[in-house]
């Protein structure tokens, strides 16, 4: 008897899991934050280099005939490829007018916007502007590594012991970033939350989808749990807008995770029966009974998991599972669609300055498009089917990124890049939410279906690693960036054409069952 039937003995759907689901989504709506904060925290600030005389005290000591401001500026930075004053070059202390020299002694950031950012208090621009995206991809690579090693773990701790950790190292080491007094040290931090980070979304998935919900709810509590990154995606914005320091604003992001850390003692986790402590495993099935109401018959329940481990079969192999038949391909096809919505999505939303506008006018409406586009996913997958839906998201987000390239720079098309920009970041998470619900449904529970699951994490967040540092390619070209995003969306949308569909079959217990589909 597979667990999600003995689910079904003591209820499938009822108080229990709405508490438990609201419990483990809230977090997710704040852990977003922190995947997005560097829109903020780390923008970069209108800047020029520092010359004496720009010094206010020089101006101020000058003489009532003195060159004002404009003129200074004139004579003192050239002029840069956008005809404004040169961001990384300015005209030597003994003025000549063919050669002109780095920032020497610095920058001057405009900061009326954002009055303190780690680019300005680090100097991340000209020839060091790559470690921004550099810091980006250490944090996305922290998320790979948390993917990759606490999968193995809960597995053997449990859910609940990780989740509250990695609540707890979210909260501290979120804190610790704000202070951080030097940029590899900001780097470190950031990397250790984002190894948390990985912990809550895959035990988080998990606990919501695959083991506390019935194989009819799943595709809701999937949808629910998605949507905590768009409301994520929207609150970020708002904060954002409000506490402009990025001190504050990491800290405000940082604390309400030892709230999470204090009641994340209540979350029931059901692993213990799945690893074989069976007694354990009883006990929590018994907990979630009479949480909503129902006494199960103990003697029943431990006799069908005991059935159940008995009937089962030891683990394959990850090379096992993709030389089997039915398996390979799906594993294969299904990581790639995991790694391009990683690749796109990091790669376009961690960089929304540079379709120019208001930032947080602009994450604000993605996050709402996001919204919408993950309310409409589970009506598509019900009357479309899995297969086609995860195709059309992923094509369609493609084809508005390639699209984004053909529509000029300039401040009267910025409405045009920005809807086209928000619709391809919504399909992203349209097919972010179906290829959850879609590998839980095609390969079979247990350590086959944790093995892809984990797989895909670790495919999605190499493609975010790799998101933001393809955009320094657009120092060769512009474009380059946009038509890697684009290509990549569409390549592999295509591809998802290759799946079988799962739209109402029952839930796979084995390999044999996959292989029969």
């Amino acid at each position: 008897m597979a667990f999600s039937e003995l689910l079904d003995r003591v209820g499938g759907l009822g108080r229990f899991q709405v508490l438990q689901t609201v419990a483990l989504v809230v977090p997710i709506v704040w852990l977003t934050t922190h995947n997005i904060v560097e829109n903020f925290s780390a923008a970069v600030p209108s800047h020029c280099c520092w010359v004496p005389l720009l010094d206010n005290r020089t101006t101020q000591a000058s003489a009532p005939g003195a060159l004002g401001p404009e003129a200074l500026l004139t004579v003192s930075i050239p002029p840069g490829p956008n005809q404004g004053p040169h961001q990384c070059r300015r005209f030597p202390t003994n003025w000549s007018e063919a050669t002109t020299e780095p920032c020497v002694d610095g920058w001057v950031y405009d900061l009326s916007t954002f009055t303190s950012t780690i680019v300005a208090e680090w100097d991340l621009v000209c020839d060091s502007q790559a470690l921004k995206p550099v810091s980006q991809s250490i944090y996305l690579a922290g998320i790979l590594v948390g993917a990759a090693v606490c999968g193995q773990v809960s597995d053997r701790l449990g859910r609940r012991p990780l989740l509250t950790w990695s609540y707890l190292q979210m909260a501290v080491l979120g804190t610790a970033a704000a202070f951080a007094p030097m940029f590899p040290v900001y780097c470190l931090f950031r990397f250790l939350v984002a190894f948390a980070t990985a912990s809550v979304m895959m035990n988080t998935a998990t606990l919501v989808v695959m083991e506390w919900t019935s194989t009819q709810a799943r595709a809701s509590t999937m949808t629910l749990n998605a949507l905590g990154f768009s409301f994520g995606q929207v609150l970020v914005a708002s904060v954002a807008h409000g506490v402009r320091d990025r001190v504050p604003l990491q800290l405000v992001l940082s604390a309400p995770f030892f709230l999470c850390f204090v009641y994340s003692w209540w979350v029931v986790c059901t692993m213990a029966a799945v690893t074989g402590r069976l007694e354990q495993g009883l006990r929590e099935l018994q907990r979630v009974a009479a949480i909503k109401g129902k006494r199960a018959a103990g003697d029943v329940l431990l006799s069908a998991m005991q059935e159940e481990l008995s009937a089962s079969q030891a683990p394959a192999s990850l090379g096992t599972l993709l030389c089997m038949p039915g398996l390979g391909l799906g594993i294969c096809v299904s990581t790639l669609c995991w790694f391009s919505t990683g690749f796109t999505f990091y790669g376009l939303a961690l960089a929304l300055q540079a379709l120019g506008g208001d930032v947080f006018l602009l994450q604000f409406f993605i996050g709402v498009v996001d919204i919408l586009a993950k309310i409409g996913t589970p009506l598509l997958l019900s009357h479309l089917g899995r297969r086609p839906v995860q195709a059309a998201s992923l094509v369609l987000a493609g084809l508005c990124i390639l699209a984004n390239m053909l529509v000029p720079h300039g401040e009267w098309l910025w409405d045009l890049r920005s809807a086209l920009a928000a619709l391809g970041l919504g399909g992203v998470g349209s097919a972010y939410t179906c290829i959850i619900v879609y590998t839980g449904e095609l390969f079979p529970t247990g350590e086959a279906v944790m093995t892809a699951v984990g797989l895909g994490q670790m495919a999605g967040r190499m493609g975010g690693i790799l998101g933001p540092l393809v955009r320094l390619l657009a120092v060769q070209s512009p474009s380059l960036p946009l038509l890697l995003y684009g290509l990549v969306s569409v390549l592999s949308g295509l591809a998802a054409l290759l799946l079988p569909e799962t739209q109402n079959l029952p839930l796979p217990d084995t390999i044999q069952d996959v292989q029969n589909q």
